[in-house]
């Protein structure tokens, strides 16, 4: 997927404002619609932005699709406080902010088993990962990165897959599932 372009100051209060805007306006217009249909020149009339003003900060909508859902993340990730310091629930803390994360997405759900989700979930909970591993060591010959890869896919390869079922568990019950499946992969690799 297209990288985001960064202009020279990222922490730009106006630069922030704009991504936010127009953050706001594609999740307003995915409520009516799908995002197929929803154009660029759209999101930005909507977002009273122009259109030069959207690709200053974007490629295309794809990849404000990927920003918006990265930043949405983030936050409830914050807001919960979740971390990867200690070992006691962390990794349920974060497998249930992931499954909430699917389950309450603003916009229509039908939309998000098409919406290319890992692309902004897993690079956070990678990182998270990576951070902590850093703090508990490593044994010997593990690469912490891959560790890191490849705990992420599965913690959002099973709440996916949790989320896209009907009739499902509840959240709090995938999230110890997860927790689980994936415990021995991540802690089997750290001393």
């Amino acid at each position: 997927m297209a990288q985001l372009l960064q202009p020279e100051n990222a922490t730009d209060p106006r630069i922030l404002r704009s991504r936010r805007m127009l953050m706001d306006s594609l999740a307003k217009l995915l409520i009516k619609k799908a995002f197929e249909d929803i154009s660029v020149q759209e999101i930005a009339d909507d977002a009273k932005l122009n259109r030069a003003t959207f690709y200053l900060h974007y490629p295309d909508k794809n990849a404000l699709l990927q920003a918006m859902t990265e930043s949405r993340f983030r936050d409830l990730i914050e807001r919960r406080s979740i971390t990867f310091t200690n070992c006691n629930g962390a990794l349920r803390a974060i497998a249930l902010g992931v499954c909430d994360y699917l389950a309450e997405t603003t916009g229509c759900p039908s939309q998000l088993a098409r919406v290319p989700l890992e692309g902004s979930i897993i690079p956070v909970v990678e990182g998270m990962f990576k951070e902590g591993l850093a703090l508990h060591g490593i044994v010997p010959g593990v690469d912490a990165a891959l560790l890191a890869t490849t705990a992420a896919w599965a913690v959002f390869g099973a709440a996916r897959r949790w989320f896209q079922t009907p009739n499902r568990i509840p959240a709090e019950e995938m999230a110890a599932r997860i927790e689980t499946m994936v415990s021995p992969v991540l802690f089997g690799g750290s001393q």
